[in-house]
Protein backbone atom coordinates (compact mmCIF):
# COMPACT_ATOMS: atom_id res chain seq x y z
CA UNK A 1 0.00 0.00 0.00
CA UNK A 2 2.95 2.35 -0.27
CA UNK A 3 2.65 5.37 -2.50
CA UNK A 4 4.02 4.75 -5.97
CA UNK A 5 6.84 6.86 -7.35
CA UNK A 6 4.52 7.78 -10.21
CA UNK A 7 3.30 11.36 -9.47
CA UNK A 8 -0.13 10.71 -11.03
CA UNK A 9 -0.94 7.76 -8.76
CA UNK A 10 -2.83 8.21 -5.50
CA UNK A 11 -2.18 6.74 -2.08
CA UNK A 12 -4.30 3.61 -1.69
CA UNK A 13 -6.38 2.95 1.38
CA UNK A 14 -8.28 -0.10 2.54
CA UNK A 15 -11.56 -0.80 0.79
CA UNK A 16 -14.24 0.93 2.91
CA UNK A 17 -16.56 -2.11 2.80
CA UNK A 18 -13.77 -4.39 4.00
CA UNK A 19 -12.89 -1.80 6.66
CA UNK A 20 -16.51 -1.74 7.84
CA UNK A 21 -16.62 -5.55 8.07
CA UNK A 22 -13.32 -5.57 9.99
CA UNK A 23 -14.62 -2.87 12.37
CA UNK A 24 -17.74 -4.96 12.96
CA UNK A 25 -15.63 -8.02 13.74
CA UNK A 26 -13.54 -5.99 16.20
CA UNK A 27 -16.72 -4.78 17.94
CA UNK A 28 -18.09 -8.32 18.18
CA UNK A 29 -14.74 -9.57 19.51
CA UNK A 30 -14.64 -6.76 22.11
CA UNK A 31 -18.11 -7.70 23.34
CA UNK A 32 -17.24 -11.38 23.39
CA UNK A 33 -13.85 -10.98 25.13
CA UNK A 34 -14.48 -8.10 27.54
CA UNK A 35 -18.25 -8.06 27.78
CA UNK A 36 -18.23 -4.41 26.68
CA UNK A 37 -18.17 -2.51 23.43
CA UNK A 38 -15.68 0.10 22.31
CA UNK A 39 -15.65 3.83 22.95
CA UNK A 40 -13.18 6.68 23.18
CA UNK A 41 -15.02 9.26 25.27
CA UNK A 42 -14.52 7.16 28.41
CA UNK A 43 -10.75 7.50 28.03
CA UNK A 44 -11.02 11.27 27.76
CA UNK A 45 -13.24 11.32 30.84
CA UNK A 46 -10.71 9.17 32.75
CA UNK A 47 -7.91 11.54 31.78
CA UNK A 48 -9.87 14.61 32.92
CA UNK A 49 -10.81 12.96 36.23
CA UNK A 50 -7.18 11.95 36.85
CA UNK A 51 -6.00 15.49 36.05
CA UNK A 52 -8.54 17.07 38.42
CA UNK A 53 -7.61 14.57 41.15
CA UNK A 54 -3.96 15.56 40.74
CA UNK A 55 -4.42 19.33 40.52
CA UNK A 56 -7.38 19.83 42.88
CA UNK A 57 -7.90 16.68 44.98
CA UNK A 58 -10.37 18.38 47.38
CA UNK A 59 -12.51 19.55 44.46
CA UNK A 60 -12.54 16.01 43.03
CA UNK A 61 -13.50 14.60 46.44
CA UNK A 62 -16.32 17.10 47.00
CA UNK A 63 -17.89 17.10 43.53
CA UNK A 64 -20.50 14.43 42.83
CA UNK A 65 -19.46 14.01 39.18
CA UNK A 66 -15.84 13.20 40.03
CA UNK A 67 -16.69 11.27 43.21
CA UNK A 68 -19.05 8.90 41.38
CA UNK A 69 -16.42 8.23 38.74
CA UNK A 70 -13.60 7.59 41.22
CA UNK A 71 -15.84 5.34 43.32
CA UNK A 72 -16.65 3.22 40.26
CA UNK A 73 -12.91 2.94 39.38
CA UNK A 74 -11.21 1.90 42.63
CA UNK A 75 -7.87 1.17 40.92
CA UNK A 76 -7.71 4.72 39.57
CA UNK A 77 -9.14 6.58 36.60
CA UNK A 78 -6.13 5.89 34.38
CA UNK A 79 -6.43 2.12 34.92
CA UNK A 80 -9.65 2.02 32.89
CA UNK A 81 -9.37 -0.35 29.94
CA UNK A 82 -10.68 2.43 27.68
CA UNK A 83 -7.50 4.43 28.39
CA UNK A 84 -5.38 1.51 27.19
CA UNK A 85 -7.64 1.01 24.17
CA UNK A 86 -7.29 4.66 23.17
CA UNK A 87 -3.52 4.58 23.68
CA UNK A 88 -3.44 1.50 21.42
CA UNK A 89 -5.41 3.35 18.74
CA UNK A 90 -2.99 6.30 18.89
CA UNK A 91 0.10 4.07 18.75
CA UNK A 92 -1.46 1.96 15.99
CA UNK A 93 -2.29 5.04 13.92
CA UNK A 94 1.26 6.33 14.36
CA UNK A 95 2.76 2.98 13.31
CA UNK A 96 0.42 2.78 10.32
CA UNK A 97 1.51 6.27 9.27
CA UNK A 98 5.18 5.26 9.53
CA UNK A 99 4.78 1.90 7.75
CA UNK A 100 2.71 3.30 4.87
CA UNK A 101 4.68 6.55 4.57
CA UNK A 102 1.74 8.80 5.44
CA UNK A 103 3.15 10.38 8.58
CA UNK A 104 3.39 14.10 7.90
CA UNK A 105 3.05 17.17 10.07
CA UNK A 106 0.69 19.24 7.98
CA UNK A 107 -2.86 20.53 8.06
CA UNK A 108 -4.92 19.15 5.22
CA UNK A 109 -7.64 21.49 4.02
CA UNK A 110 -9.40 22.82 0.97
CA UNK A 111 -7.53 25.42 -1.07
CA UNK A 112 -10.48 27.73 -0.36
CA UNK A 113 -9.70 28.04 3.37
CA UNK A 114 -6.61 28.64 5.48
CA UNK A 115 -4.87 26.21 7.84
CA UNK A 116 -5.89 28.45 10.72
CA UNK A 117 -9.58 28.24 9.82
CA UNK A 118 -9.31 24.46 9.45
CA UNK A 119 -7.73 24.16 12.91
CA UNK A 120 -10.35 26.47 14.48
CA UNK A 121 -13.20 24.40 13.01
CA UNK A 122 -11.52 21.14 14.05
CA UNK A 123 -11.10 22.38 17.65
CA UNK A 124 -14.69 23.67 17.77
CA UNK A 125 -15.93 20.34 16.39
CA UNK A 126 -13.89 18.44 18.96
CA UNK A 127 -15.29 20.51 21.81
CA UNK A 128 -18.87 20.08 20.57
CA UNK A 129 -18.26 16.35 20.09
CA UNK A 130 -16.89 16.01 23.62
CA UNK A 131 -19.83 17.92 25.09
CA UNK A 132 -22.31 15.91 23.05
CA UNK A 133 -20.70 12.61 24.04
CA UNK A 134 -21.24 13.49 27.70
CA UNK A 135 -24.88 14.47 27.06
CA UNK A 136 -25.45 11.31 25.03
CA UNK A 137 -23.59 9.10 27.52
CA UNK A 138 -21.00 8.03 24.97
CA UNK A 139 -19.31 8.84 21.71
CA UNK A 140 -20.27 7.45 18.30
CA UNK A 141 -18.20 4.34 18.93
CA UNK A 142 -19.75 3.70 22.31
CA UNK A 143 -23.37 4.59 21.78
CA UNK A 144 -23.92 3.94 18.09
CA UNK A 145 -21.50 1.25 16.91
CA UNK A 146 -21.33 -0.77 20.14
CA UNK A 147 -25.07 -0.30 20.64
CA UNK A 148 -25.82 -1.60 17.17
CA UNK A 149 -23.49 -4.57 17.74
CA UNK A 150 -25.76 -5.80 20.54
CA UNK A 151 -28.87 -4.88 18.51
CA UNK A 152 -29.87 -2.07 20.88
CA UNK A 153 -32.64 0.18 19.57
CA UNK A 154 -30.79 3.13 21.14
CA UNK A 155 -27.69 2.25 19.08
CA UNK A 156 -29.69 2.35 15.85
CA UNK A 157 -31.35 5.63 16.85
CA UNK A 158 -27.94 7.12 17.72
CA UNK A 159 -26.46 6.10 14.38
CA UNK A 160 -29.46 7.50 12.48
CA UNK A 161 -29.20 10.78 14.43
CA UNK A 162 -25.44 11.02 13.82
CA UNK A 163 -25.64 10.43 10.07
CA UNK A 164 -28.87 12.42 9.72
CA UNK A 165 -27.35 15.45 11.44
CA UNK A 166 -24.16 15.14 9.39
CA UNK A 167 -26.18 14.92 6.17
CA UNK A 168 -28.32 17.92 7.13
CA UNK A 169 -25.32 20.10 8.05
CA UNK A 170 -23.01 19.01 5.22
CA UNK A 171 -24.54 21.40 2.72
CA UNK A 172 -23.92 24.41 4.97
CA UNK A 173 -20.41 23.47 6.09
CA UNK A 174 -19.03 21.88 2.90
CA UNK A 175 -17.06 24.99 1.92
CA UNK A 176 -14.74 24.22 4.83
CA UNK A 177 -13.40 21.08 3.19
CA UNK A 178 -14.27 21.09 -0.54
Amino acid sequence: MKKSKNPTSKTRYINPYLGGVLLGLVLIAANFISGRGLGASGAAKSTIVAAVETVAPQHAENTTYFKEYTDSHPKGAMKSWLVFQTMGVIVGAFLSGVVFNRLKLKVEHSPKITSRRRIIFAVMGGILFGFGSQLGRGCTSGSALSGMTVLSLGGFISMAAIFGTAFALAYFLRKNWI
